[in-house]
């Protein structure tokens, strides 16, 4: 290939964006699509998802059971309705890219493409895996430096938002209203945010009065009315309706089985200090009331550090067993072990929550996707759309992500909630 060789933009991205490229960054980006069962066949429409309510149960001892008293197994019948939708888009200035004679210097591409691409993943591993995780809210407003009349919101996630960003402002009576986010303060933790880009600092006490109760959320994922339009998460699926969950899973009630109820244990007594002790009282206690063999905790690096520095002073009751392992894409990951020798995961995720702590059993949940991320594609065949501006022209690429968690067995998993340190 010859340094400087003129293409036009439809052949570099077919050989130097592929679909398959993209489906690799997010499998090897994200956590939890990396560890779930995958099934990249799905096509969308209606996919029936059966539980087993309750299964055959029927033994006595020096007899055999009447008839009329076996007990049966039992199914009740789920569905996934149809797949959701995420989309992120790509932008490229044409006169970055071209020479003065108007024609694409593929050098050029090169060099632009790869760090469009990596900013592009992280920010989207980043945003699916939180409304895989703990969302659908990517961030809470909290109190303490939050000024509404200046439109300054302290936020509990400030890595969350970026300088231009769209988001909604949920507040929890379901009034919602769109933000751009003009400045970020890192060390007071807040952002300024404006009706309009780069506009003014929007009064959050004039007419819609906003609370520290209120959420972000990236656009369309809420309708303002407490329904949400994005995939199941882990906290929807694993707690229940009373504890910040979902009443209904996959369109069955909870209720109706024991396998769509994943053991809930409180968490609202957990410390910085008591963590470890809690992580191994929450196993015992979800090996008893649980039929799965889950193992591994996801957490947020909040909690991880907690644990790490448990370990540290408490060397005699827990160790370490093999290397901790720190990933390139934000996450970290270590075995620990007690003295009954009782072994559990620890992953610490850059997008998980801090007021959960799943314990997980990953053979019970498969994301259904058709063909994860792909480019869109013209009725003409093109995979970017062109938008003349006055200022030059621009080539627009739409990159989706079609698909749902689909959780098998919810009840062979746990989840700790209300931790609040």
């Amino acid at each position: 290939m010859a340094k400087g060789t003129k293409r036009n933009f439809q052949d570099m991205l077919n050989e130097y964006l592929p679909n398959e490229m993209l489906k690799e960054e997010l499998i090897m980006r994200d956590y939890l699509i990396q560890n779930v069962q995958k099934d990249n066949g799905w096509h969308g429409g209606k996919l029936i998802v059966p539980f087993k309510k309750s299964g055959a149960s029927s033994v006595s001892f020096n007899q055999l059971t009447p008839v009329a008293d076996i007990n049966q197994s039992q199914y009740v019948r789920g569905s996934i309705d149809d797949y959701r939708e995420v989309w992120g888009s790509l932008i490229f200035d044409q006169r970055d890219l071209q020479e003065h004679s108007g024609k694409i210097l593929e050098s050029t591409f090169l060099r632009i493409l790869p760090d469009e691409l990596e900013e592009f993943m992280d920010y989207k591993k980043e945003v699916v895996s939180i409304q895989f995780g703990t969302g659908p809210e990517f961030a809470s407003v909290v109190a303490g430096n939050t000024v509404l009349a200046s439109g300054v919101l302290q936020v509990d996630k400030i890595d969350r938002f970026q300088i231009g960003q769209k988001f909604m402002l949920v507040e929890s009576a379901g009034v919602e209203e769109e933000q751009f986010v003009t400045s970020i303060n890192i060390d007071d933790e807040t952002i300024t945010v404006s009706l309009t880009p780069g506009g003014p600092a929007n009064d959050l006490t004039a007419g819609t009065v906003f609370t520290a109760a209120a959420k972000a959320y990236h656009p369309g994922v809420s309708d303002g009315a407490g329904n949400f339009n994005t995939f199941i998460s882990f906290k929807q699926a694993f707690l229940s309706a009373a504890n910040g969950g979902s009443s209904t899973l996959h369109g069955v009630q909870k209720t109706s089985a024991p396998i769509l109820q994943a053991v809930n244990i409180p968490g609202n007594l957990i410390t910085a200090t008591n963590i470890l002790d809690a992580l191994f009282d929450a196993f015992t206690e979800v090996r008893r009331r649980s039929k799965g063999r889950a193992t591994e905790y996801l957490m947020s690096l909040k909690n991880y550090g907690s644990v790490m520095k448990q370990l540290e002073l408490q060397k005699g009751a827990y160790r370490v067993v093999g290397d901790p392992k720190e990933s390139l894409f934000g996450w970290m990951e270590m075995r620990i072990a007690n003295v009954t020798g009782q072994v559990v995961k620890i992953v610490g995720i850059q997008e998980w929550g801090d007021s959960e702590i799943a314990l997980v059993d990953w053979r019970s949940i498969t994301f259904r996707s058709n063909g994860y991320f792909k480019k869109r594609i013209s009725p003409d065949g093109r995979e970017y759309f062109e938008v003349r501006n006055p200022s030059g022209y621009q080539y627009v690429v739409d990159c989706s992500l079609f698909g749902e968690m689909e959780y098998k067995k919810p009840g062979h998993s746990a989840m700790i909630h209300s931790i609040n340190y």
